[in-house]
């Protein structure tokens, strides 16, 4: 089996390079903190340094944003991917990737933006829709380790930062499904409908599917913690939103009025640190 670079072992990323390992790769694995390495050196990784899992026949990350894609990947950390192909997963803005690419070039390597659709379980389990853009040749020397990591594969073109841009469309219509979900629950639960009688209704007559099915129980339960997906990082990708929109010339009639629910979510206390789904309690709790 191939060597293999992970760096980044969050909620998302500890899972997915946890299948590596399963898969019989030799997995280099790095990440700020050292409890997520330990616990995947317990499983059979290898502990690294960045440079060290970028120079692994095929090396893939997973960090948070944008500023920390940029902290970890630095030129002269690149060094070391010379004649390999690195795979950014993570969703970061479609100008960081144009730039990462041509860094990557740079220093004789090359780059595959490969973001997810799914949650940590998700990731655990396989199950991740993998949105893969680059040349093709690349895409498809990494494909064997994606598949290990996911469901579905789903190729989109040579562009690699086209897989950035529509990763952030499709957590836009995330966000407009728990937005409405939110307005819809505060206005059936003030006319005594229960709100798990409400959101099971929506996921099991019209709007089946993970979306209404999975948040739709998360809003109707309140259970918000631990996070899944961060707030903050819902409020991310609504800036992502905003900056793709504006590079094709589209105006999105709703976006400022979710950036205002995303405000008033990370503007109380109770709810800046919780899974992003509670943007349902701005509409419930009148915070607007």
């Amino acid at each position: 089996m191939s060597t293999v670079g992970f760096l980044g072992l969050g909620k998302m990323g500890r899972g997915m390079a946890a299948r590596l390992v399963d898969a019989g790769h030799d997995v280099r694995v790095w990440n700020r903190s050292t409890g997520p390495v330990d616990d995947l050196v317990d499983r059979g990784a290898t502990a690294a340094s960045v440079p060290e899992a970028l120079a692994a026949d095929v090396s893939f990350s997973m960090l948070a944003n944008d500023e920390a894609v940029q902290e970890v990947l630095t030129p002269a950390a690149l060094a070391s991917a010379s004649g390999r192909i690195h795979v950014v997963m993570a969703s970061i803005s479609p100008a960081l990737a144009d730039r990462l690419e041509h860094h990557f070039a740079e220093a004789g390597a090359g780059y595959v933006a490969a973001p997810v659709l799914g949650r940590p379980e998700v990731a655990a389990a396989g199950q991740l829709h993998i949105l893969a853009a680059g040349p093709a040749d690349r895409v498809q020397a990494v494909l064997p380790y994606l598949e290990a990591m996911g469901k579905r594969v789903w190729r989109l073109g040579e562009t690699a930062s086209a897989a950035n841009a529509v990763k952030v469309a499709v957590n836009y219509n995330i966000i407009h499904a728990m937005q409405a979900i939110g307005e819809s629950v505060a206005m059936t639960e003030r006319l005594g409908v229960p709100a798990e009688e409400f959101t099971e209704l929506l996921a099991q007559t019209l709007f089946g599917g993970v979306v209404y099915g999975g948040y739709g129980r998360i809003i109707a339960e309140e259970s918000y913690h631990p996070p899944g997906f961060h707030m903050g990082l819902g409020r991310k990708d609504l800036g992502l939103a905003e900056e793709v929109a504006a590079s094709v010339g589209v105006s999105p009639a709703t976006l400022p009025g979710l950036i205002r629910v995303f405000e008033a979510a990370l503007a109380d206390a109770d709810l800046q640190d919780a899974d992003w789904s509670a943007i349902a309690e701005v509409s419930r709790r009148d915070l607007l």
